[in-house]
């Protein structure tokens, strides 16, 4: 932010708040399980974003400039349009909303600060234009829920077969982006973005699918060299 102009003058000293970067009572176990899977989630944001957009992961986000207490700490989360950086918080006053954000749910193996009602509540407040839950210890059918930002309501979306467009995405860059549930690396189910039914790559995938193409490229020179070899 623009600093003020040293000539202003004010009628009352500065009553400075503090919004924290960290807090030791949102500090819980985490999973690794539930540790990687927003690991993945941030991996796939930044790869679709690059630095034109800020991704944020578990950092505090502030929506009431008059109360530090009021904020949530999505698992991962997008504001489109402001270029990335190394933030600690993120203060929607100066920044804007994100418009997109993730939840992990998983009960039994992290703990949860604040239950779910209050975080959609503060949802709500935030103005977030779509959140997507995920909850791997929901029956089948029931661990994808998605929520949209419709005349000022956060309503909740009908999800088919786990199953559910990323509304956010597909309309920033015009591509058919879609929420789904399946494996990742080591992650048995993990929640995951693809294009037109084509999962994107992980990092690990990605390092993977070059080092078979390496493989069969070295393959290849190495049959033409016997080739040559045997004339």
């Amino acid at each position: 932010m623009a600093s003020l102009p040293t000539s202003l003058r004010h009628v009352r000293p500065v009553q400075p708040l503090v919004f924290p970067t960290s807090d030791p009572e949102w500090t819980m176990n985490e999973s690794k399980r539930h540790a990687r899977v927003c690991e993945l989630l941030y991996q796939l944001f930044k790869n679709i974003v690059g630095d034109a957009s800020a991704v944020g992961a578990d950092q505090f986000v502030f929506y009431d400039g008059e109360d530090p207490k009021k904020r949530l700490a999505p698992d991962a989360f997008v504001k489109l349009g402001v270029k990335d950086s190394l933030f600690d918080s993120w203060k929607t006053w100066e920044h804007g909303a994100p418009e997109l954000c993730i939840e992990v749910i998983s009960p039994s193996d992290t703990d949860e600060y604040l239950p779910l009602k209050t975080k959609m509540t503060r949802y709500r407040a935030l103005g977030v234009r779509e959140l997507i839950l995920f909850d791997v210890e929901r029956r089948p059918g029931e661990r994808v829920r998605a929520f949209d930002r419709l005349d000022g309501d956060l309503v909740e979306r009908v999800v088919d077969d786990e199953t559910t467009p990323c509304v956010v995405l597909r309309q920033a860059f015009d591509v058919r982006y879609d929420w789904f549930l399946g494996p990742a690396d080591d992650i048995p189910l993990a929640l995951r973005l693809g294009v037109d039914g084509v999962p994107l790559a992980t990092l690990a995938e990605r390092l993977d699918s070059e080092r078979t193409a390496s493989t069969a490229r070295i393959s290849a020179l190495e049959r033409e060299l016997a080739e040559l070899k045997r004339r």
